[in-house]
């Protein structure tokens, strides 16, 4: 009586041991990837403030595009436009640039230089109110042109000087459609002369009288002159320049230096789910306990049978 008694208590046994070691298996589903990033892209503001305090042109405004100026750009205050809800700890990197141009307008601009560039932050106090009497906003300065070019305000704080590395990118050049910067908010153009470095003066040579003097070129009989030579009048250019937007993203979080090494190459993984627990190992102790539950059974069996 008491070894048929035994022999279920031993397969219950085994029963049990192999339910706590595949549980962890069974339940090992997919988890859903969650998303950190809650900074939005935001609207940006901007006016031009000339040196006695007063605003140059429009006031407050997202416009685009490019403009000439009639003088050049000063100041520039820029601001997070109203009734925007910004997250706590986002950053807007807003950058104003001056470039050295081979012309007045995009389409002549040709080979640009970098000048000057300077860059501000704006968060959560940068948001317009609806009384915003007696504040004060950021403001960006450069230097100002002397000669032909152009200045950009734009939505990061990446400088684009043609430099390599980080926090580089390429100069804008129209020839090749190179539309730098990146999120470009608004631009200008203007100047009124060419950007040509300044020579040092040197003294005249004074020419040498020749020993003879050649005797003159016969002229041309009337009406022997060859046609000029018809030319194609050049294409015109198109009528687009870089497309601007005052919407920008917000500043994202710089790249560990030393990132770790993953197991599958360097890879993003596709999300953090539950895939990555040791199912190998459970699977393998699971196989364990089977075999070590049937041994106990087939053991008690062969007792009961020579009993």
């Amino acid at each position: 009586m008491s070894r048929s008694l035994h022999l279920p208590s031993l397969s219950a046994l085994a029963a049990t041991a192999f339910i706590a070691a595949a549980a962890p298996v069974l339940a090992a589903g997919p988890a859903s990837a969650t998303e950190n990033d809650t900074c939005q892209s935001a609207t940006v503001q901007y006016r031009i403030v000339g040196a006695d305090g007063n605003v140059v042109g429009a006031d407050w405004t997202s416009q685009g595009g490019f403009h000439q100026w009639d003088a050049v750009p000063g100041t520039v205050e820029v601001r997070l436009a109203p009734g925007q809800s910004v997250g706590e700890g986002c950053k807007y990197p807003v950058s104003l640039a001056e470039y050295t141009t081979e012309g007045s307008t995009w389409y002549t601009s040709g080979h640009q230089t970098m000048v000057d560039k300077a860059t501000v932050y704006l968060t959560a106090k940068d948001v317009a109110g609806a009384d915003d009497s007696g504040r004060t906003w950021q403001k960006l300065n450069v230097k100002s042109p002397d000669c032909y070019g152009q200045i950009d305000l734009y939505g990061d704080d990446v400088t684009y000087d043609g430099g390599t590395g980080e926090g580089h990118g390429p100069l804008p050049y129209e020839p090749d459609n190179i539309t730098t910067p990146y999120h470009l908010i608004a631009a200008w153009n203007g100047g009124d002369k060419e950007c040509t470095p300044s020579t040092p003066d040197s003294p005249t040579p004074t020419p040498t009288q020749p020993a003879s003097v050649p005797p003159a070129t016969p002229s041309t009989p009337a009406g022997s002159t060859p046609p000029a030579e018809e030319t194609t009048p050049p294409s015109p250019k198109p009528s687009t320049t870089p497309p601007t937007s005052a919407h920008v993203p917000p500043l994202k979080s710089s790249p560990s230096p030393t990132p770790k090494t993953t197991p599958n190459g360097g890879k993003q993984p596709l999300a953090e789910t539950g895939s990555n627990a040791p199912v190998g190992l459970l699977a393998g102790g699971a196989a364990l306990v089977i075999a070590l539950g049937g041994g106990v059974v087939y053991a008690a069996s062969r007792s009961r049978r020579s009993s």
